[in-house]
Protein backbone atom coordinates (compact mmCIF):
# COMPACT_ATOMS: atom_id res chain seq x y z
CA UNK A 1 0.00 0.00 0.00
CA UNK A 2 1.35 3.49 -1.30
CA UNK A 3 2.54 5.39 1.71
CA UNK A 4 0.94 8.87 2.17
CA UNK A 5 2.63 11.35 4.58
CA UNK A 6 1.55 11.26 8.22
CA UNK A 7 1.50 14.83 8.68
CA UNK A 8 -1.20 15.20 6.07
CA UNK A 9 -3.47 12.03 7.09
CA UNK A 10 -3.57 14.21 10.39
CA UNK A 11 -4.53 16.89 8.69
CA UNK A 12 -7.01 15.88 6.25
CA UNK A 13 -8.78 13.53 8.70
CA UNK A 14 -9.22 16.68 10.86
CA UNK A 15 -10.45 18.84 8.05
CA UNK A 16 -12.56 15.96 6.00
CA UNK A 17 -15.85 17.04 5.39
CA UNK A 18 -16.12 20.26 7.43
CA UNK A 19 -13.69 22.69 5.04
CA UNK A 20 -15.47 25.73 4.18
CA UNK A 21 -13.89 26.37 0.40
CA UNK A 22 -9.98 27.52 0.07
CA UNK A 23 -9.79 31.28 -0.20
CA UNK A 24 -8.50 32.28 -3.37
CA UNK A 25 -5.64 34.92 -4.01
CA UNK A 26 -6.66 37.84 -5.63
CA UNK A 27 -5.31 39.18 -9.31
CA UNK A 28 -2.12 38.90 -9.73
CA UNK A 29 -0.25 42.42 -9.93
CA UNK A 30 -2.12 44.90 -12.52
CA UNK A 31 0.50 44.77 -15.49
CA UNK A 32 -1.54 45.57 -18.56
CA UNK A 33 -2.13 42.50 -21.02
CA UNK A 34 0.59 43.76 -23.09
CA UNK A 35 3.36 44.17 -20.25
CA UNK A 36 2.21 40.73 -18.85
CA UNK A 37 3.29 38.94 -22.78
CA UNK A 38 5.87 41.01 -22.83
CA UNK A 39 7.57 39.26 -19.60
CA UNK A 40 6.16 36.06 -20.31
CA UNK A 41 8.62 35.97 -23.69
CA UNK A 42 11.34 37.71 -21.77
CA UNK A 43 11.57 34.54 -18.83
CA UNK A 44 11.04 31.92 -21.88
CA UNK A 45 14.95 33.12 -22.87
CA UNK A 46 16.09 32.95 -19.88
CA UNK A 47 18.71 29.78 -19.51
CA UNK A 48 17.96 28.58 -15.76
CA UNK A 49 15.25 26.13 -14.13
CA UNK A 50 13.43 26.51 -11.04
CA UNK A 51 13.34 23.61 -8.68
CA UNK A 52 10.24 23.34 -6.27
CA UNK A 53 8.46 21.17 -3.84
CA UNK A 54 4.50 19.90 -4.40
CA UNK A 55 1.89 17.99 -3.22
CA UNK A 56 1.17 15.38 -6.05
CA UNK A 57 -1.65 12.28 -4.96
CA UNK A 58 -0.66 13.05 -1.48
CA UNK A 59 2.92 12.76 -1.50
CA UNK A 60 5.42 15.32 -2.02
CA UNK A 61 7.73 15.80 -4.97
CA UNK A 62 10.57 17.92 -6.11
CA UNK A 63 9.88 19.30 -9.52
CA UNK A 64 12.01 21.43 -12.19
CA UNK A 65 10.30 23.23 -14.51
CA UNK A 66 11.82 26.07 -17.50
CA UNK A 67 11.58 30.01 -16.32
CA UNK A 68 8.61 30.36 -17.76
CA UNK A 69 6.57 27.62 -15.63
CA UNK A 70 7.04 25.27 -19.30
CA UNK A 71 8.10 21.98 -19.19
CA UNK A 72 7.48 20.32 -15.79
CA UNK A 73 9.82 17.23 -14.68
CA UNK A 74 9.42 14.91 -11.65
CA UNK A 75 12.74 14.24 -10.30
CA UNK A 76 11.89 12.69 -7.09
CA UNK A 77 8.91 9.93 -8.35
CA UNK A 78 8.92 8.18 -4.01
CA UNK A 79 5.78 7.67 -3.27
CA UNK A 80 7.07 6.36 0.00
CA UNK A 81 8.75 9.50 0.74
CA UNK A 82 7.87 13.07 0.87
CA UNK A 83 10.88 15.12 -0.27
CA UNK A 84 10.81 18.79 0.46
CA UNK A 85 12.73 21.77 0.84
CA UNK A 86 14.95 21.82 -1.96
CA UNK A 87 18.79 23.48 -2.80
CA UNK A 88 20.89 23.62 -5.86
CA UNK A 89 24.32 22.98 -5.77
CA UNK A 90 26.37 26.62 -7.23
CA UNK A 91 27.57 24.45 -9.82
CA UNK A 92 23.97 23.15 -10.47
CA UNK A 93 24.35 18.72 -11.11
CA UNK A 94 22.80 18.69 -7.62
CA UNK A 95 20.56 19.07 -5.47
CA UNK A 96 20.04 18.99 -1.34
CA UNK A 97 16.86 18.45 0.06
CA UNK A 98 14.82 16.94 3.20
CA UNK A 99 12.82 14.14 3.24
CA UNK A 100 9.65 12.96 5.90
CA UNK A 101 10.32 9.05 6.61
CA UNK A 102 8.08 6.94 8.41
CA UNK A 103 4.92 7.82 10.25
CA UNK A 104 3.11 7.61 13.64
CA UNK A 105 5.99 7.46 16.27
CA UNK A 106 8.76 6.48 13.47
CA UNK A 107 8.12 9.59 11.60
CA UNK A 108 11.67 11.45 11.08
CA UNK A 109 12.71 14.37 8.88
CA UNK A 110 15.91 13.69 7.28
CA UNK A 111 18.61 15.25 4.95
CA UNK A 112 19.58 14.10 1.73
CA UNK A 113 21.13 15.20 -1.52
CA UNK A 114 21.25 13.58 -5.03
CA UNK A 115 22.15 14.36 -8.67
CA UNK A 116 19.99 16.83 -10.77
CA UNK A 117 18.46 13.77 -12.68
CA UNK A 118 17.04 12.00 -9.29
CA UNK A 119 20.32 9.60 -8.82
CA UNK A 120 22.76 9.15 -6.71
CA UNK A 121 20.45 10.00 -3.56
CA UNK A 122 22.65 9.87 -0.41
CA UNK A 123 21.58 10.95 3.25
CA UNK A 124 23.23 13.68 4.96
CA UNK A 125 21.79 13.62 8.69
CA UNK A 126 19.12 11.54 10.28
CA UNK A 127 17.22 14.63 11.83
CA UNK A 128 18.75 17.22 9.84
CA UNK A 129 16.82 20.26 8.68
CA UNK A 130 16.67 22.83 6.26
CA UNK A 131 19.87 22.23 4.34
CA UNK A 132 21.86 24.21 1.79
CA UNK A 133 25.30 24.37 0.15
CA UNK A 134 28.48 25.91 1.22
CA UNK A 135 29.50 28.80 -1.54
CA UNK A 136 31.99 26.54 -2.88
CA UNK A 137 29.42 23.55 -3.29
CA UNK A 138 31.82 21.54 -1.82
CA UNK A 139 29.83 21.06 1.41
CA UNK A 140 25.87 20.98 2.98
CA UNK A 141 25.36 23.50 5.81
CA UNK A 142 22.48 22.20 8.06
CA UNK A 143 20.31 22.44 11.01
CA UNK A 144 19.40 19.84 13.28
CA UNK A 145 16.55 18.64 15.05
CA UNK A 146 16.08 19.80 18.63
CA UNK A 147 13.93 16.99 19.41
CA UNK A 148 13.70 13.06 19.18
CA UNK A 149 9.94 13.40 18.12
CA UNK A 150 8.60 14.71 15.22
CA UNK A 151 7.55 18.04 14.63
CA UNK A 152 7.09 20.69 11.26
CA UNK A 153 8.12 23.67 13.40
CA UNK A 154 10.32 24.81 11.32
CA UNK A 155 12.92 26.75 14.30
CA UNK A 156 12.93 23.54 16.13
CA UNK A 157 16.43 23.12 15.52
CA UNK A 158 19.99 23.18 17.67
CA UNK A 159 23.47 22.57 16.12
CA UNK A 160 24.78 24.19 12.88
CA UNK A 161 26.61 21.51 10.97
CA UNK A 162 28.61 21.65 7.66
CA UNK A 163 28.64 18.00 5.61
CA UNK A 164 31.54 17.48 3.58
CA UNK A 165 31.09 15.80 0.53
CA UNK A 166 34.29 14.38 -0.32
CA UNK A 167 35.01 13.06 3.24
CA UNK A 168 31.45 12.26 4.40
CA UNK A 169 32.49 13.96 7.80
CA UNK A 170 30.02 16.03 9.99
CA UNK A 171 31.83 19.47 11.52
CA UNK A 172 29.93 21.74 13.89
CA UNK A 173 30.28 25.41 14.04
CA UNK A 174 32.52 26.55 16.53
CA UNK A 175 29.01 28.21 18.41
CA UNK A 176 27.86 25.60 20.13
CA UNK A 177 24.91 27.88 22.05
CA UNK A 178 23.17 28.14 18.32
CA UNK A 179 19.51 27.24 18.45
CA UNK A 180 16.60 28.04 17.02
CA UNK A 181 17.49 29.18 13.76
CA UNK A 182 15.38 28.34 10.50
CA UNK A 183 16.13 28.74 6.24
CA UNK A 184 19.87 29.22 6.81
CA UNK A 185 21.61 30.35 3.87
CA UNK A 186 25.33 30.97 3.02
CA UNK A 187 27.53 33.57 1.54
CA UNK A 188 29.00 32.68 -1.74
CA UNK A 189 32.55 33.08 0.04
CA UNK A 190 31.51 30.65 3.21
CA UNK A 191 32.56 33.48 5.50
CA UNK A 192 28.62 34.24 6.51
CA UNK A 193 25.87 32.62 7.24
CA UNK A 194 22.22 34.64 7.30
CA UNK A 195 19.64 32.63 9.24
CA UNK A 196 15.68 33.56 10.64
CA UNK A 197 15.74 32.71 14.69
CA UNK A 198 13.00 32.32 16.76
CA UNK A 199 13.23 32.52 20.75
CA UNK A 200 16.40 31.69 21.15
CA UNK A 201 19.99 32.83 21.70
CA UNK A 202 18.86 35.57 23.58
CA UNK A 203 16.81 36.63 20.21
CA UNK A 204 13.16 37.52 20.07
CA UNK A 205 12.30 36.99 16.12
CA UNK A 206 15.33 38.50 13.89
CA UNK A 207 17.55 37.95 10.85
CA UNK A 208 20.76 37.09 12.34
CA UNK A 209 24.17 37.44 9.85
CA UNK A 210 26.64 34.58 11.75
CA UNK A 211 30.09 34.43 11.09
CA UNK A 212 30.99 31.37 9.77
CA UNK A 213 34.36 30.00 11.53
CA UNK A 214 34.24 32.63 14.54
CA UNK A 215 31.46 33.51 17.06
CA UNK A 216 30.42 36.93 16.00
CA UNK A 217 26.57 37.13 15.73
CA UNK A 218 24.91 40.14 14.12
CA UNK A 219 21.41 41.19 14.06
CA UNK A 220 20.85 43.06 10.91
CA UNK A 221 17.75 44.55 11.94
CA UNK A 222 15.54 43.25 9.40
CA UNK A 223 12.03 42.70 9.71
CA UNK A 224 10.50 39.21 8.67
CA UNK A 225 12.55 35.95 7.68
CA UNK A 226 13.62 33.92 5.45
CA UNK A 227 16.61 35.55 3.90
CA UNK A 228 18.35 34.15 0.74
CA UNK A 229 21.95 35.40 -0.97
CA UNK A 230 22.60 36.62 -4.17
CA UNK A 231 24.81 34.34 -6.05
CA UNK A 232 27.68 37.43 -5.97
CA UNK A 233 26.76 37.54 -2.24
CA UNK A 234 26.19 41.11 -2.85
CA UNK A 235 22.70 41.11 -1.74
CA UNK A 236 20.02 39.83 0.19
CA UNK A 237 16.56 38.94 -0.50
CA UNK A 238 13.90 38.58 2.06
CA UNK A 239 10.26 38.09 3.28
CA UNK A 240 9.56 41.38 5.02
CA UNK A 241 5.82 40.36 5.88
CA UNK A 242 3.40 38.01 4.78
CA UNK A 243 2.55 40.70 2.10
CA UNK A 244 5.85 42.11 1.04
CA UNK A 245 9.40 40.75 -0.64
CA UNK A 246 12.66 42.34 -0.11
CA UNK A 247 15.73 43.17 -1.47
CA UNK A 248 18.29 44.87 -0.12
CA UNK A 249 22.26 45.28 -0.21
CA UNK A 250 24.69 43.15 1.97
CA UNK A 251 27.00 45.27 2.97
CA UNK A 252 30.88 44.38 4.79
CA UNK A 253 32.53 48.17 4.64
CA UNK A 254 32.58 48.44 8.06
CA UNK A 255 33.65 45.63 11.56
CA UNK A 256 30.29 44.05 10.99
CA UNK A 257 27.99 43.33 8.00
CA UNK A 258 24.97 45.95 7.55
CA UNK A 259 22.13 45.92 5.05
CA UNK A 260 21.65 48.98 3.03
CA UNK A 261 19.22 50.67 0.14
CA UNK A 262 16.45 48.07 0.82
CA UNK A 263 13.58 48.18 -1.54
CA UNK A 264 10.42 45.90 -1.94
CA UNK A 265 10.17 44.18 -5.51
CA UNK A 266 7.41 42.48 -4.93
CA UNK A 267 4.17 42.67 -2.70
CA UNK A 268 0.53 40.96 -1.77
CA UNK A 269 -2.64 41.59 -0.52
CA UNK A 270 -4.25 39.83 2.14
CA UNK A 271 -5.42 37.41 2.25
CA UNK A 272 -2.55 36.18 -0.24
CA UNK A 273 0.85 35.47 1.52
CA UNK A 274 4.19 35.80 -0.52
CA UNK A 275 7.20 33.76 0.62
CA UNK A 276 10.34 31.73 -0.15
CA UNK A 277 12.64 33.87 -1.98
CA UNK A 278 15.28 32.65 -3.95
CA UNK A 279 17.45 34.77 -6.78
CA UNK A 280 18.05 33.93 -10.01
CA UNK A 281 21.87 32.89 -10.51
CA UNK A 282 22.34 35.93 -12.58
CA UNK A 283 20.44 38.22 -10.14
CA UNK A 284 18.11 39.35 -12.63
CA UNK A 285 14.66 37.67 -11.34
CA UNK A 286 13.29 36.23 -8.46
CA UNK A 287 11.51 33.56 -8.12
CA UNK A 288 8.54 33.13 -4.85
CA UNK A 289 5.71 31.00 -3.73
CA UNK A 290 2.08 33.01 -3.35
CA UNK A 291 -1.32 31.63 -2.00
CA UNK A 292 -4.14 31.60 0.95
CA UNK A 293 -3.32 32.48 4.70
CA UNK A 294 -5.07 29.94 5.49
CA UNK A 295 -3.52 27.48 8.36
CA UNK A 296 -3.78 23.53 8.71
CA UNK A 297 -3.87 22.19 12.26
CA UNK A 298 -2.61 25.51 13.60
CA UNK A 299 0.51 25.55 11.38
CA UNK A 300 0.75 28.38 8.61
CA UNK A 301 1.03 27.27 5.14
CA UNK A 302 4.73 28.72 4.71
CA UNK A 303 5.91 26.17 6.90
CA UNK A 304 7.92 22.81 5.27
CA UNK A 305 5.47 20.20 4.67
CA UNK A 306 2.63 22.05 5.54
CA UNK A 307 -0.02 21.63 2.82
CA UNK A 308 -1.01 25.24 1.26
CA UNK A 309 -4.00 24.18 -1.36
CA UNK A 310 -3.78 27.10 -3.78
CA UNK A 311 -0.24 27.88 -3.77
CA UNK A 312 2.19 28.80 -6.81
CA UNK A 313 4.95 30.01 -7.93
CA UNK A 314 6.04 32.95 -9.67
CA UNK A 315 8.89 35.04 -10.84
CA UNK A 316 9.74 38.67 -10.69
CA UNK A 317 12.19 41.16 -12.15
CA UNK A 318 14.33 41.79 -9.57
CA UNK A 319 15.45 45.41 -10.87
CA UNK A 320 11.77 46.79 -10.53
CA UNK A 321 8.29 46.27 -8.52
CA UNK A 322 5.49 44.43 -8.93
CA UNK A 323 7.16 42.89 -12.68
CA UNK A 324 6.07 39.62 -11.74
CA UNK A 325 3.76 36.52 -13.16
CA UNK A 326 2.45 33.17 -11.64
CA UNK A 327 4.21 30.12 -13.93
CA UNK A 328 2.71 27.14 -12.29
CA UNK A 329 -1.31 27.41 -11.94
CA UNK A 330 -2.19 24.34 -10.58
CA UNK A 331 -2.22 25.55 -6.84
CA UNK A 332 -1.18 21.95 -5.56
CA UNK A 333 0.87 23.11 -2.75
CA UNK A 334 3.65 24.86 -4.95
CA UNK A 335 6.16 26.36 -2.54
CA UNK A 336 9.90 26.75 -2.09
CA UNK A 337 11.74 27.15 -5.61
CA UNK A 338 14.69 27.73 -6.18
CA UNK A 339 17.17 28.46 -9.61
CA UNK A 340 19.08 25.90 -11.12
CA UNK A 341 22.34 27.62 -12.27
CA UNK A 342 23.63 26.13 -15.71
CA UNK A 343 26.12 22.73 -14.77
CA UNK A 344 29.85 24.45 -15.26
CA UNK A 345 31.59 21.93 -18.09
CA UNK A 346 34.21 19.78 -16.86
CA UNK A 347 38.08 21.22 -17.42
Amino acid sequence: MRRVGFLFLVLAALAAGAEKKEEKPPPVPPLSAEQEAEFRAELKKVPFRIVYETLRDDNWELFVVNADGSEPVNLTKTPDFDELYPHVSPDGTKLCFVADEGKGETAIRNAYYMNMDGTGRTLVAKGGREPCWTGDGSGIVYLKSEFDKFTPLDYATKGLFVFDLKTGTHKEHVNKGIHHLYNIAAAPDDKWFVSTIHAGMGFKHAILAIEAGGMKVVNLQLPGCRPDFSADGKHVAWGASDWALRVADFDLSGPEPKMAHARDVATSREPTKIYHVDWSPDGKYVAFSRGPSKKRLGFAPEMIGIPAEGWDICVADASKKDRWVLITHDGKCNKEPDWVPLKREAK
